[in-house]
């Protein structure tokens, strides 16, 4: 009898969305890890308006991180969100080592696991990460199944929850015997009730399929 394959997902950068998210995941017992970025929380929410987006995105305050991700594992991003290749390596040193010293400090448990700004990263800010004690580190890059990893401080998931062939990737890696399904993203990327509803169908999705199991990052690496 076959072990059901292993889902995980990670979600970036500590905003607003995420009380709305963090419930839709409680909801269907699902586990997640969330990357934060210590150094972007103030007192109070903040955020400017995005072009990209076309929205403010705005980041939770300092005082409601512990409550919001209550039961979720954490996962440090770097302290301020970076570009990691376009700083000095000492500079990008100190930013991996300080958002993940605040991350245990703040949250009281172990931080072993990094996602790269940007999904920017090469081989010097790759052996940063190893080296400040992260099992892996996430890129956005996309590789199906996303096990084995090649180098696990700069492995690729499986995907973005909002790609097109997500349900094709997750019945690919499910037949791949690879044990594992990773998939990533930010929560401001759902803008309408259409899109948390289809969300919320999502992960229904996924606690229902009895060849499944939810996991936590990290134990891909362990």
């Amino acid at each position: 009898m076959h072990s059901p394959m292993k889902v995980v997902q990670c979600w970036d950068d500590a905003v607003e969305e995420d009380i709305r998210l963090t419930d839709i995941l409680r909801k269907h017992g699902a586990k997640a890890t969330f990357n934060l970025n210590p150094g972007l929380h103030g007192p109070e929410r903040s955020g400017p308006y995005n072009e990209k987006w076309k929205k403010a995105i705005r980041r939770l305050a300092r005082g409601e991180l512990v409550s919001v991700y209550d039961g979720f594992t954490i996962a440090n991003h770097s302290d301020t969100h970076p570009w990691p290749t376009r700083i000095d390596l000492d500079d990008w040193r100190q930013e991996v080592k300080d958002g993940r010293k605040k991350l245990q400090d703040w949250f009281q448990q172990p931080v072993s696991g990094f996602a790269y700004p940007f999904g920017d990263y090469d081989d010097a800010t790759a052996a940063v990460v190893a080296d400040a004690g992260h099992v892996y580190g996430r890129t956005v890059g996309k590789q199906t199944p996303c096990l084995p990893a090649e180098r696990p401080e700069a492995c690729h998931p499986d995907c973005h929850f909002l790609d097109d062939d997500f349900w094709a990737l997750y019945e690919r890696a499910k037949a791949s015997g690879c044990g594992a399904f990773y998939f990533w993203g930010h929560s401001f990327e759902l803008y309408t009730e259409d899109d948390w509803t289809a969300f919320d169908a999502q992960m229904g999705r996924i606690a229902a399929d009895k060849d499944a199991v939810w996991a936590e990052v990290y134990e891909l690496f362990a």
